[in-house]
Parts: structure tokens; C-alpha cells; sequence
């Protein structure tokens, strides 16, 4: 995991659609850009589009900043996942599903692991589940349970549940972040990173202005 950066919060922008978001939120300075290649949500890409964007904003990358590039998966077949990570160029996978230290065995990356935090998750319990996969390496995002949607509902969650968890190192807070609440986030939990998707949209497409407001919202956090 990338651990080299002196900014006390690193920032994943999440569900980029076009190279032209993703060089503004590089540009901007985000520490992560993700590409979402889970199947049937709102924000996949089809592995020959995600292919074309990602090579697309290398081409056009203004600055030296050169974020990690981060693909979002949920069950799929390890094979598929790795050959798309190798044609696109990918740093890391996010694995959102139920894949188990056997399916991560089979995984050519460094990978984030989301967890789901439930009403019930207490501190201890979220510790019990995370602390694993941070001693074997791996990072966390930590994201709202919804029975309904496999993440990037825009919905937060019950930021005490994650108090004295979220500052652990590789650990990523998402789930409702946006610019106008990332602050009291980041002054409740002082997280490792952050993790923003539907927060910098409007009318469910990436703006560049509320891109780089909640970049700026966590540098003077």
C-alpha cells in the first residue's frame, strides 16, 4: 500500500466515468483514482472502456502527481479480474463481495478490501474484522452496509462504530462523504484516507468543482 505520501489523509476519488475527471482529480492532487468495474451498478465501465479512459488520462496528465490506480471488483473470476488489470495498467483491485483469503491468493495486486459497517458494528467488532486483513498487508475502505446496493449508495454511516479503527494505517473511510462533511470525518476519526463518490456529483456525474472542493475540504481538515 502506498504509505510514502507526508499528507496526513490520503484521498481516493471513486467511479470515474471519463479521462477528463480523472486528470482533473490527479491534477487536483488525489492520492487514488478508482474505476469501477463491478457488474450491473450505476458506474460500471466495460473492460474496453475502462482500458481506453485510464490510457487516455495518462496521454493527457498535466502535473507529476501520479496517483494509484485502483479497479473495482465484487465475485468476479480472478482470471478475468487480472487480465484487466494487466490491460489497463491497474496498481491496486478493490475487492467489494464476499472474496475470501483463497480468492485473494489468486489476485496479482495489492488489494483494498471493503467492509461493510452494519447499525449493530461496534469499534470492537469492526477491529475483529479488519485488523486480519491489515496484518496480512492488504488495505480496508470501510463503507455503509446496504442490503440493497453493493456500495457507493452516497448514504454515511455511524461514524462512532469506526472511532479508534479508522486511523489504522491502509484504511479508507467511505460511505456519504462530501465536501461539506469530510471535515467533521476527519476531525471525529483522523482517518488514514478517504474515500468520495456520489459526494463529488451532480445529478449523478463527476463535477470538477466539487471534485477539487473536497480535495481541498481534507488538505485544511
Amino acid at each position: 500500500m502506498k504509505s510514502e505520501r507526508t499528507r496526513s489523509t490520503r484521498i481516493k476519488i471513486c467511479g470515474l466515468r471519463s479521462a477528463n475527471v480523472a486528470i482533473v482529480a490527479s491534477d487536483a492532487g488525489a492520492d487514488y483514482l478508482g474505476f469501477n468495474f463491478v457488474e450491473g451498478v450505476r458506474r460500471q465501465l466495460q473492460p474496453e472502456d475502462g482500458i481506453q479512459i485510464i490510457a487516455d488520462y495518462r496521454s493527457g496528465r498535466k502535473t507529476l502527481n501520479r496517483p494509484g490506480l485502483v479497479g473495482l471488483f465484487r465475485n468476479q473470476d480472478p482470471g478475468f479480474v487480472n487480465e484487466l488489470a494487466r490491460n489497463s495498467g491497474l496498481d491496486y483491485l478493490q475487492l467489494c463481495g464476499d472474496e475470501d483469503a483463497d480468492y485473494i491468493s489468486k489476485t496479482e495486486l495489492p488489494i483494498f478490501k471493503v467492509v461493510r459497517v452494519k447499525e449493530e458494528s461496534t469499534p470492537s467488532s469492526l477491529n475483529d474484522i479488519i485488523a486480519p486483513l491489515l496484518d496480512d498487508g492488504h488495505g480496508v475502505v470501510l463503507d455503509r452496509y446496504d442490503r440493497e446496493t453493493p456500495g457507493g449508495s452516497g448514504i454515511s454511516f455511524d461514524w462512532t462504530a469506526a472511532e479508534g479503527v479508522a486511523n489504522r494505517e491502509n484504511l479508507l473511510l467511505a460511505g456519504g462523504l462530501k465536501p461539506e462533511n469530510v471535515q467533521s470525518a476527519i476531525r471525529q476519526l483522523t482517518p488514514w484516507g478517504v474515500d468520495v463518490s456520489s459526494g463529488v456529483e451532480i445529478e449523478g456525474v463527476k463535477d470538477p468543482v466539487r471534485i477539487r472542493a473536497f480535495i481541498e475540504a481534507v488538505r485544511t481538515a
